[in-house]
């Protein structure tokens, strides 16, 4: 069986009533909810993991290794400053899909840059949860 790890960073844990107008109203607990049922059907073991700390999140992708056969990643507002995150997703050489809530093309500019797409099969951008359910099914394959 498949098994995909799902990582979320900072201030996702405020999902549902951070910014609703541009995050929306699911609340993080909602969406692992959902992905989870997702998972049920299309017979993939996740786990589900958030933090709010960079190098909580890099010691997670390191660990991954030999036991996740990809990686679905929010990496919030890592996205365009962590050259951490970027160098782990590198290192363990797990297909790894960024996906973010929100446009971030279409917001400040400088969210327009991102330091995990390079290293990532594929990034979702602005589709809300149907960003996380499409990379996992993408997964399913």
């Amino acid at each position: 069986m498949k098994k995909i790890l799902i990582v979320n960073g900072p201030n996702l844990n405020l999902l549902g009533t951070r910014e609703p107008e541009i995050y929306g109203k699911l609340t993080l607990n909602e969406i692992e909810t959902k992905l989870k049922s997702l998972a049920q059907d299309l017979k993939i073991e996740i786990e589900c993991f958030q933090s709010n700390h960079e190098g909580e999140i890099v010691d997670k992708i390191c660990g991954a290794q030999n036991i996740f056969n990809g990686i679905i990643i929010n990496p919030a507002a890592y996205t365009h400053t962590s050259v951490a995150i970027r160098d782990a997703i590198s290192a363990v050489k797990i297909p790894t899909i960024e996906v973010h809530i929100s446009n971030i093309y279409s917001r400040d500019e400088f969210r327009h840059n991102s330091f995990i797409a390079p290293v990532s099969i594929g990034q979702i951008s602005g589709l809300g949860l149907d960003g996380y359910l499409f990379a996992l099914e993408y997964f399913s394959r």
